[in-house]
């Protein structure tokens, strides 16, 4: 008899944005995607971070202070990052990902083709970026679901 307690797809599949997220050197905000096809198979992964080619080390991660100062002109968000890492077309995907997108994601996420969104959080929900990108998402026909609290305990080698 196969056991019962396996977890289920949105548990896999969130388990594996939020391992990406580990990726990520933002020390404030980490975020990771994964993208599935209609057949689960992962086609996409994410975290955010500094385009390539750009020394991580040298770039601000700064979250408040002059603009040219922080992380928010250089960073990919993980949403991009996993979109612009598929291996095949994104035409019907679902996206997991660990922070509701921002608006700038949002258009990406359209113009890819995905149908679906699972979203762990969406604490910004109040901010008018996040207002205009589950406008645009639930304008455009995308299925948005909210899935409860996915722990993952990786611990990194020290």
């Amino acid at each position: 008899m196969k056991r019962s307690d396996y977890i289920s797809w949105d548990t896999y599949f969130m388990g594996v944005a939020k391992l990406s997220a580990m990726r990520s050197k933002d020390p404030s905000t980490q975020v990771g995607a994964c993208i599935v096809d209609a057949k689960n198979h992962i086609v996409g992964i994410g975290y955010n971070g500094m385009p390539n080619g750009i020394d991580d080390d040298t770039y601000p991660w700064e979250n408040t202070g002059d603009f040219l100062n922080t992380k928010y002109p250089y960073v990919v968000h993980a949403e991009p990052n996993a979109i612009l890492n598929a291996t095949v077309s994104l035409e019907g995907a679902t996206m997991y990902v660990s922070l509701f997108p921002c608006h700038e994601c949002a258009k990406l996420i359209i113009q890819s083709g995905i149908k679906g969104l699972v979203y762990e959080s969406h604490k910004y929900h109040d901010k008018d970026s996040f207002k205009a990108s589950e406008r645009m998402l639930k304008d455009a026909g995308i299925a948005l679901r909210n899935v409860k609290e996915v722990r993952v305990e990786i611990h990194a080698e020290k």
